[in-house]
């Protein structure tokens, strides 16, 4: 029997995409599990507290593959060629592709990208050192993802930057028509790259994916086309706000960032306090009951929506102390920005590389760096699934 519907108001408001947190406060001290509709009327159950968000995220009882869904938010609406990735299917499916995409996802790769990683920081801060004011994101934090991705799949130069706008797009659309209209032109753009990558195979990462086997096992056409775009997408898509909101993070807290321009040591440590504290991600990819469970002690039918609150965990009081303060020399360096169990970020170690590359070159170069405007005139991007800047201003001298 469905429960009677106690669907709560719609939180995602205009003060909400300003400060998400102060929602999430309230809604993890109102209860465990909410039913919520989100900004487009879908309904949802949004749980909101880190131990339950921390034992859902391994539950197997909880199915991210869509076939699972009865009704409610379902995410993006993807063609098969998008959709047939990681984030998407379960268990023993899920295990398959892990295994294919990891043989070119190695550790050995990803550190091998460190000095690449640190050059093209370097590149861009030269840009930035010409002129005073800049919008960091789109000069820095924006560029940095897109050139490391795009030289891991030889992405051609002119391409990478129209591919990071088209899923800018996706998220925060200026209308909802242009979400249709920049879901298509991926697909064509990565069906087609995927096709001139398997006439000329090169030493690059799209070359290793379209030829890796396992036992005789291989992706399929629409595999291949679909981890290119969550390659690409989660490459780009992510890194990039980690360093604006990062780099946002350390000038409103100006001691820390004094001791991190005297010990550089202190950086990893910082960067995973970040992860917690500002990370853009706000959810995990949606899930399905595979049957009537309970989280918190309330019941979930089969087949509803379950949205787990990754921003609101990495918050949570009852896990973290004074939650709500920025604090780099935190004991407990654990979070869940990157995910937990068998759906734990692919591509963690490279994002930490990058996130950690560009802020010590920022930190090197630009000693003086500051908001150019007042952190009340920052403009956050209008999306209930991600805490994004819409810019960055800063001066560098």
């Amino acid at each position: 029997m469905t429960p009677p519907d106690t669907t709560l108001p719609c939180p995602f408001d205009a003060n909400f995409f300003n400060d998400p947190y102060t929602t999430y406060a309230r809604l993890r001290a109102e209860g465990a599990a909410h039913r919520l509709n989100t900004p487009e009327g879908a309904p949802i159950w949004f749980i909101p507290r880190e131990r339950d968000v921390r034992a859902a995220l391994s539950d197997p009882r909880l199915s991210v593959n869509k076939a699972h869904s009865t009704r409610g938010y379902q995410g993006f609406s993807l063609p098969p060629a998008l959709d047939a990735n990681l984030l998407n299917v379960d268990h023993s499916d899920h295990l398959r592709l892990r295994r294919l995409v990891s043989q070119a996802f190695t550790a050995r790769r990803v550190e091998q990208l460190r000095a690449t990683i640190e050059e093209a920081t370097h590149r861009l801060a030269d840009a930035m050192e010409a002129v005073g004011i800049h919008d960091l994101a789109a000069t820095y934090a924006n560029p940095l993802p897109i050139t490391v991705i795009g030289d891991l799949l030889a992405v051609p130069d002119e391409d990478r930057l129209a591919f990071s706008f088209w899923v800018a797009t996706m998220f925060a659309p200026d209308h909802p028509g242009q979400v249709g209209e920049a879901i298509n032109t991926i697909q064509e753009f990565l069906t087609n790259l995927v096709a001139e990558r398997r006439r000329a195979l090169g030493n690059d990462l799209l070359s290793d994916l379209i030829t890796a086997q396992d036992e005789g096992d291989k992706l399929s056409e629409d595999e291949l086309v679909s981890l290119a775009f969550l390659i690409l997408m989660a490459g780009s898509e992510n890194v990039q706000h980690v360093i604006t909101t990062g780099v946002l993070t350390l000038l409103q807290h100006p001691q820390q960032m004094e001791e991190l321009h005297g010990n550089l040591g202190l950086l990893p440590h910082a960067v995973e306090e970040i992860l917690r504290y500002a990370h853009p991600n706000q959810m995990a990819i949606r899930r399905f009951p595979l049957e009537d469970i309970e989280i918190g002690g309330v019941r979930i039918p089969k087949g509803e929506t379950v949205m787990l609150c990754l921003a609101s965990a990495n918050r949570d009081p009852y896990r973290y102390p004074d939650a709500d303060r920025f604090n780099m020399h935190r004991a407990d360096t654990s979070h869940l920005a990157l995910g937990h169990g068998l759906h734990y970020c692919l591509g963690a170690a490279l994002g930490r590389i990058e996130i950690q590359s560009a802020l010590a070159t920022l930190l090197r170069r630009f000693p003086r760096l500051r908001l150019a405007v007042p952190s009340s005139e920052l403009r956050w991007r209008s999306s209930w699934r991600s805490h994004a800047l819409r810019e960055l201003p800063v001066r560098v001298r």
